[in-house]
């Protein structure tokens, strides 16, 4: 399928970076018609993310956040308005084009972690070079490494229900970055886990943040959002603040990425490609 779309439409101009705005929202719209009454979950939303900020998107139950990363993660389209993703209008790709560009682009964490359950941590984090047409020993050897960064390399054999909630997201997270994406969506990745282990991972995406990933991070948690650089408020559908945070949260400083975790040119990606 990849090689079908590859044949359609540019690589270049989808894959390759363009701009330093990575995110541009574009006055935004997603309304949900159920027939008998129109819900609009988002209302003319305009907003930037800059390449290499680490950003909250705060808010309650049914605020409009949760929608928002779904489109920014090309997993929804908007009913108006425009996303531009790296440069490139994600409302002018085709299915497959935006399929190539959530597994090159974009690195997910979820709050329920989003592993296989029958698959080993370690196939887990290889499942997105596998699609990415990554050969077998490397993408085995970079997964292996992302999980020892991780903390987890004794592990690699075990299956999720063997892990405990907070190693089962630092799976999660190897396997987002298996791909070196420019841009990390997480949505509420600590609400599933308990204190030590939300400042955990935390630190894990502050030290991806430092090493020049783009990360944005749902949540509805004060004390997750602090460790951020930019915090954006959202209430019905709407942007209600949008403000800087002057003292980010450091946490333990236990945690130190490595370069595993920095992303790559689209050239250095291509050297890697293989069936």
């Amino acid at each position: 399928m990849f090689d079908q779309w590859r044949k359609k439409e540019n690589e270049d101009s989808v894959l390759r970076p363009e701009c330093e705005d990575l995110i541009r929202l574009d006055n935004l719209v997603k309304i949900y018609d159920t027939g008998a009454v129109q819900v609009t979950g988002l209302d003319h939303i305009n907003l930037t993310v800059r390449r290499g900020e680490f950003v909250a998107i705060m808010g309650h139950s049914g605020s409009g956040k949760s929608t928002l990363m779904n489109i920014m993660g090309c997993l929804d389209r908007p009913t108006e308005g425009h996303y531009f993703l790296d440069g490139i209008d994600t409302a002018e790709l085709s299915s497959d084009a935006l399929s190539a560009v959530r597994n090159r682009k974009i690195g997910f964490v979820f709050q329920s972690f989003n592993l296989i359950s029958r698959t080993s941590a370690l196939k887990n984090v290889e499942l997105p070079m596998t699609y990415a047409r990554i050969p077998r020993q490397k993408r085995a050897d970079r997964a292996m490494e992302l999980l020892e960064l991780v903390g987890l390399k004794e592990r690699a054999e075990h299956m999720p229900n063997e892990l405990s909630g907070g190693q089962r997201q630092r799976v999660a997270i190897a396997r987002a970055l298996a791909n070196q994406p420019p841009l990390i969506l997480a949505d509420e990745p600590t609400g599933n886990l308990d204190t030590a282990a939300s400042v955990e991972i935390m630190e894990m995406f502050s030290e991806i943040h430092k090493l020049g990933s783009t990360v944005v991070v749902v949540t509805h948690e004060e004390n997750i959002a602090a460790f951020t650089d930019r915090i954006v408020r959202f209430s019905d559908g709407r942007i209600v603040s949008d403000e800087k945070n002057p003292n980010p949260a450091e946490g333990s400083g236990r945690i130190h990425a490595g370069k595993l975790y920095a992303p790559r040119e689209e050239s250095e990606r291509e050297e890697e490609e293989g069936c």
